[in-house]
């Protein structure tokens, strides 16, 4: 089994959602005067992600991401201390400006198949419950942002061995979502 920090949240092993959970907060890093965001939902797909435009801790290969309504995400306190981190990307990641920690990402775009969820990271979150991760996406991207490809059977067996089914995309339903989401923009009926 390779040794290689993933991310903290899996390294450490995770826990299952709790059946019940309604939400929490999120809080930057910062000592003090933290962005504090409100999520008034328990968490969808929840995942390693190895994509280079996702935050990752100090250290970790992946990030751990998951989707809410976007409705229920509100910032609380310290707004003012967020920025968008590249504003012609699809996902609008917001983060603190002090401690660079990402806490949602949020899509505009009315014809992504994800409009209307926003992206998480309740590794930011004090309260327990939230749901676990699921699936592993965008493996391969690590090797982009410097991890030797020599690594990656190891680091696949690794997440295997969580649980996580590694995928170098999104799993297949959510890229059913997104390929029925660009047919129905092309007007294109699929026979059931």
């Amino acid at each position: 089994m390779s040794t290689v920090k993933l991310h903290p949240t899996l390294d450490n092993g995770f826990e299952q959602g709790a059946e019940h959970f309604t939400g929490g907060t999120l809080q930057c890093l910062c000592e003090s005067n933290k962005v504090e965001v409100k999520i008034d939902a328990q968490t969808l797909h929840n995942h390693a992600c190895g994509c280079s435009k996702c935050w990752k801790p100090k250290g970790a290969k992946f990030a751990v991401i998951a989707v809410v309504p976007r409705d229920k995400v509100s910032v609380t306190a310290n707004a003012d201390k967020l920025a968008i981190v590249d504003e012609k990307a699809a996902i609008q990641r917001h983060a603190c400006k002090d401690c660079g920690a990402h806490l949602y990402g949020r899509i505009e775009n009315k014809d992504h198949a994800f409009y209307g969820l926003d992206f998480v990271h309740t590794e930011l979150s004090p309260q327990k419950g939230w749901s676990a991760p699921g699936f592993a996406a965008f493996v391969s991207s690590v090797i982009e942002t410097g991890t030797p490809p020599a690594n990656m059977k190891a680091i696949r067996g690794q997440l295997r061995a969580l649980n996580l089914e590694p995928y170098d995309c999104l799993s297949p339903d959510l890229m059913d979502a997104l390929a029925t989401q660009v047919a129905k923009l092309n007007g294109v009926t699929a026979a059931s």
